[in-house]
Order: structure tokens, then C-alpha cells, then sequence
């Protein structure tokens, strides 16, 4: 059901993305500050919806869609509001772009598998990715400007987010070769129950 604990988690990542997309749209330093304290809220949030979910023994059909969702959502937005406000450098656009193409290209192999009853699970590589993915939109969303607000001017914040983005748009490319591959393996495979055909 929606309302239980592991849901509501899923649904507040989606509901943060408006407030996280106005504070960066504000174009200050203090807003970019709060704005990453919002994503890395909404970052939390992944891993203890999943984890309260089994524990609770509250796992759910409708909690599998919403996750996926939420988090490509939470992405998206991030790295849309980013690139349109003029806070990713043009170096740090070639990775979000590979992000971005990487997601849709996840989202239709798991909606045509999921039209042949056949799951896509999540890699110990794509836990990785989406753990340097996180925290570069984290550092990216807090930017330099962000960082002096809690006196770490010193730390180079969108530097690192640039590096982590890097990392995680290569390790995209590994883990969404891995899918496509065996997207394409299911697709090529014949129907269950097909054999070949008798002589006649």
C-alpha cells in the first residue's frame, strides 16, 4: 500500500524534486546549499526504502515501480536543472548526457522484459555507479558557492563533482552495456515452450 513506511520514503524523493529544482533555480549560495542538503536527503531516502522494505517484510508490487521511477526522476530533474541554470560546465555535459541516455535505455529494456516475464537485477557494479552518480550531483548541486556557506571554500566541491560525474558515466557505460546485452540475449532467445519443428 502507499502508506506504508518503504512508499512513503519512495514517494517523498519524487515529492522533493520541485522544492530541490526551485532552490537551485535561485541562483545563491545559501539556496545551493540547502538545495544538496535536499538531494542528499532524497539520496537516503533510496537506500532505506529498500532496506525497511525486507525488513519489514513490506515489499510490494507497487513499491518495485515506484523506486525505479523515483530515482530516475530525482536524477533527471537534478541533472536537467543543472545543465538549463548554467551550473555544469561543458565538461561535466558530456557525462550527464551518457547519464541520461544510459537511464531511458535501462527504462525501455526493463519495460520490454517486463513484457516477457523476465526481471533485470541490479548489479553490484550499478551499486557503485549510482553511489559516485549520487555524489556528484550532490557536490555539483552545492557547487563551490554552496561550500563557503559552511566555511569549505577551500574544497574544491565542483571539482570533485566533476571527477565523481566522470567515474560514474563510465561505470554507466559498463553497467548499461551489461543490460543491453542481456536485453538483446532474452529478445534473441526463442519463446519458452518453442522447440523445433517436426519433420513432416
Amino acid at each position: 500500500m502507499l502508506t506504508d513506511l518503504p512508499n512513503l520514503l519512495t514517494l517523498s524523493r519524487i515529492a522533493a524534486i520541485p522544492l530541490l529544482v526551485l532552490l537551485v533555480a535561485l541562483h545563491d549560495p545559501r539556496a545551493d546549499f540547502a538545495a544538496s542538503m535536499v538531494f542528499a536527503a532524497a539520496g537516503i531516502t533510496d537506500y532505506f526504502d529498500g532496506h525497511f522494505a525486507r525488513s519489514m517484510a513490506q515489499v510490494s508490487s507497487i513499491g518495485r515501480m515506484l523506486d525505479p521511477i523515483a530515482d530516475k526522476l530525482l536524477v533527471g530533474a537534478t541533472l536537467m536543472v543543472l545543465a538549463g541554470t548554467g551550473h555544469l560546465t561543458s565538461w561535466a555535459l558530456y557525462p550527464a548526457i551518457v547519464i541520461m541516455m544510459r537511464e531511458i535505455l535501462v527504462s525501455g529494456l526493463r519495460e520490454y522484459l517486463a513484457g516477457v516475464r523476465v526481471g533485470l537485477p541490479v548489479t553490484n557494479l550499478a551499486k557503485w555507479k549510482t553511489g559516485f552518480q549520487m555524489g556528484a550531483l550532490g557536490a555539483l548541486v552545492a557547487g563551490d558557492a554552496g561550500a563557503r556557506v559552511v566555511h569549505l571554500g577551500w574544497l574544491h566541491v565542483a571539482t570533485i563533482g566533476l571527477v565523481m560525474l566522470w567515474v560514474a558515466a563510465f561505470l554507466t557505460l559498463l553497467t548499461g552495456w551489461d543490460y543491453l546485452i542481456a536485453g538483446i540475449h532474452h529478445a534473441a532467445a526463442p519463446p519458452a515452450g518453442a522447440g523445433p519443428k517436426a519433420r513432416p
